[in-house]
């Protein structure tokens, strides 16, 4: 019994960026504040500041393309 115990990998944190201006978030996962939304089968996320900015377009189902 001296196998050696392997224990799994721990995760890599990755930083989240919004996908309009790039700021990145201080925390991992994104803030609650911060917007996430599915386009083209990926998963992006919009700052607060960004969100706010452009809520008529968000609520309308916009892409972001179209902002």
């Amino acid at each position: 019994m001296d196998e050696e115990t392997h224990h799994p990998a721990k995760p890599v944190a990755h930083r989240v960026a919004c996908a309009r201006c790039g700021t990145t978030a201080t925390s991992d996962p994104a803030p609650p504040t911060w917007l996430c939304s599915v386009e083209n089968g990926s998963r992006q996320y919009f700052c607060e500041d960004c969100a706010r900015t452009h809520i008529r377009a968000i609520e309308s189902r916009l892409d972001s393309a179209w902002w």
